[in-house]
């Protein structure tokens, strides 16, 4: 029988997210915090013992000027996702929140292996329907990762464990002064800033400050700031989250002015050495393109990685479990529009600003 998260099983709810190989931060009730503006709902299953067994959570948010809503499940399901019967059954809770909520369609994004026929043949006769494969970042959480294997292992082991190149580059930032610390909403203004330069240059749409912002306050010792500094000045910068068994780099930014003195590698030396202070099962690089070809302008971001020695890992692609077709087909078509015109403003408004206004890596509003 399908079970509704509340103030009084929440703690147990969590404990079980944190304790599953498939536990994800995503699938929290602190992720919801970072989202103001969806609802979470979160269901579960128990066993013929009355232990948690299955469950996920989604994120529900209202369309503009219409009356309907978008389902999200990150990193859901939290379950044996061979069990089908679970998958079912959850399957039908959602059904349920779908009419609570007026739920035009329910997208869902698993912590599976796209080489899992099994699991993708599971959903396919549930009712689900793939979304198209992608090569780069089109979809809401990215589809190729680097992850990496981390438990058990000590410093001297995982620096052994990099490719030389990356080595020397940790240590060469070390010889250049580069030294990182982790901060906490002090630095947050330099690294929105740092991030923002990051964006004009890769050509990305970045976060504001209140949104990292919200992201610290809101995980709390879950989440972790760390800033470069070269002569104390703030050079670079990363977000991590550490939740259950893994720790994800979430975020990295770095200035055009002293990329040269290896900053990022140092950042990730340091959130691979946090990962490793927790007991960590495995350390995630997040998002890399699945495009490997040197022309590809996104190489370099899969060559820094790939470094750590990380394993390449394609998960499967996002679903959808369409409530109403004609609404779906309609927002569907729309948001491809909105996206791409969202892209562009935001680089010509910004790459405006920064050719007119001098740079502002301090933190000060002056």
């Amino acid at each position: 029988m399908i079970e509704i998260v509340t103030a009084k099983n929440l703690e147990e709810y969590e404990n079980f997210i944190k304790s599953h190989p498939k536990g994800h931060f995503m699938q929290s009730k602190l992720w919801s915090g970072v989202k103001p503006d969806w609802k979470w709902e979160a269901i579960f299953l128990r066993d013929d013992t009355g232990e948690i067994c299955a469950s996920v959570s989604v994120l529900i948010r209202k369309l503009p000027y219409l009356p309907y809503t978008l389902m999200y499940a990150g990193r859901g399901p939290v379950c044996d996702i061979y069990n089908k019967e679970h998958l079912n059954e959850l399957l039908e809770g959602l059904k349920e929140l779908a009419k609570k909520h007026n739920s035009y369609t329910l997208k869902i994004d698993p912590d599976v292996l796209a080489s899992d026929e099994k699991f993708l043949n599971n959903m396919l006769e549930l009712g689900f329907t793939q979304a198209e494969e992608t090569k780069n970042f089109e979809a809401i959480q990215p589809k190729f990762v680097f992850r990496m294997d981390v438990l058990g292992k000590n410093e001297e082991e995982m620096m052994n464990f990099f490719h030389s190149k990356t080595r020397y580059n940790i240590r060469y930032a070390t010889r250049k002064g580069v030294e990182v610390r982790q901060c906490g909403e002090e630095m947050l203004e330099v690294f929105a800033n740092i991030m923002l330069e990051t964006g004009l240059r890769d050509g990305f749409v970045t976060r504001p400050k209140s949104y990292f912002a919200k992201m610290l306050d809101e995980m709390g010792e879950n989440a972790r700031l760390y800033m470069a500094f070269l002569d104390d000045k703030p050079i670079a910068g990363s977000l991590a989250i550490h939740y259950g068994d893994k720790v994800w780099y979430l975020y990295g930014a770095s200035s055009n002015e002293y990329r040269n003195v290896m900053p990022n590698y140092l950042l990730q030396w340091e959130m691979i050495k946090w990962s490793l202070e927790k007991g960590a099962r495995v350390y995630d690089f997040r998002g890399v393109s699945g495009d490997i070809s040197e022309d590809n302008p996104l190489y370099g971001l899969y060559r820094f990685k790939k470094g750590f020695n990380g394993e390449f890992t394609e998960f499967c692609t996002e679903f959808d479990y369409v409530f109403k077709p004609n609404v779906n087909k309609f927002v569907v078509q729309g948001m491809a529009k909105f996206k791409k015109v969202r892209k562009n403003l935001f680089l010509v408004k910004n790459r405006k600003k920064d050719t007119s206004k001098p740079k502002n890596l301090t933190g000060n509003n002056s």
